[in-house]
């Protein structure tokens, strides 16, 4: 019999993308990381330059941070924060500024994180937020990581899923014009992200039977028609169908009352029509521990939920409880995919 005192802890490795090193990103990383709890859960891997990790610690006064300065994942030990060099030699760190060298930068380190992820040399990618608009380029253009992880997976469609303990929202319709919405809500895009939605809950976050809350598109779900006809032409068929399959989805609730009331608790899932239907309720109930998680991928992406924040980054202003979140949010989601297996 093997003595136990022998085996050794499987502990899952976690890929970090720095994101834009003029915004808060490299102090949410460092300072969640700081915590030595968190290296006896996991293995962090941060895809950077020891010459940023040293600029921010010494920059923040963090001097007990230390690091494992590594050219490849192969590379990594445990109980350390490793940091793989991306070797760019003349990178300039310029707190709060955004520059366009610091968007190459957060898109190479990106990249860098999502080969390893594909070749399996790590087990799931957190991303620090980048700059939607530096990263902007000839072969790089996305309204955000999601939309890019999306066809590196090569998948059909994924969720934008915005995960805390007390609360999981996730939207029909993500980075586009108001305006666009309404055309955009249809009986096959209302299906795909719903089934997307119950799949994770089963997968991802280990309930068996979840039930899932469907809001309204209009004020009031429409007001029988009175004020828009979307739910009873859309939405309702949709419920329907996944009724008679045995699924338990309900709704679709007026979105201000079911948050407002705090019905919203009763739910394993909440899935709103749009960007800011979904968001703004959850980062009023969850923003310091919140989290986005990619739904509907072959490999697991979380990131914090919030931006660059450019007008704090190097004041030593930022909380890191986002990040630290997404770290673990993600080591959790790879032990309930090894159970649903």
């Amino acid at each position: 019999m093997e003595d136990s005192s022998q085996k050794k802890e499987h502990k899952p490795v976690i890929g970090i993308s720095i994101g834009d090193i003029n915004g808060i990103g490299p102090e949410v990383v460092i300072k969640a990381l700081n915590d030595n709890r968190v290296l006896r859960h996991l293995t962090p891997v941060i895809y950077a330059d020891g010459r940023v990790i040293s600029f921010y610690r010494k920059h923040l006064n963090l001097q007990n941070f230390n690091y494992n300065q590594i050219k490849s994942v192969d590379k990594i030990q445990d109980r350390k924060v490793n940091v793989v060099n991306l070797n760019e030699q003349n990178v300039e760190v310029t707190p709060g500024k955004g520059t366009k060298e610091g968007g190459d930068y957060a898109l190479l380190s990106l990249r860098k994180c999502m080969e390893d992820l594909k070749a399996g040399k790590i087990q799931a990618m957190v991303t620090a937020p980048l700059s939607k608009e530096l990263v902007q380029s000839e072969d790089f253009k996305f309204p955000g990581h999601t939309e890019y992880l999306t066809q590196e997976d090569g998948a059909k469609d994924s969720l934008m899923f915005l995960v805390a303990e007390e609360l999981r929202v996730g939207v029909v319709t993500g980075h586009i014009p108001l305006k666009e919405v309404s055309n955009k809500v249809t009986d096959k895009l209302l299906t795909e992200k719903l089934q997307l939605m119950i799949k994770s809950l089963k997968k991802d976050f280990g309930i068996k039977k979840p039930r899932v809350a469907v809001m309204g598109l209009n004020p009031h779900a429409g007001e029988n028609g009175l004020l828009g006809d979307e739910e009873e032409k859309v939405i309702n068929p949709v419920l329907n169908e996944f009724r008679n399959k045995g699924n338990l989805v309900f709704g679709p609730f007026p979105s201000d009352g079911f948050f407002g009331s705090n019905q919203y608790r009763s739910y394993d899932g909440i899935l709103a029509m749009y960007h800011d239907q979904g968001l703004i309720p959850f980062k009023n109930i969850a923003f310091s521990n919140g989290v986005n998680f990619t739904a509907g991928l072959s490999f697991i992406r979380t990131s914090p939920d919030h931006g660059t924040a450019f007008s704090i980054a190097g004041k030593n202003e930022a909380d890191e409880t986002s990040m630290r979140s997404a770290i673990y949010c993600a080591a959790d989601i790879i032990s309930h995919r090894e159970e649903f297996q």
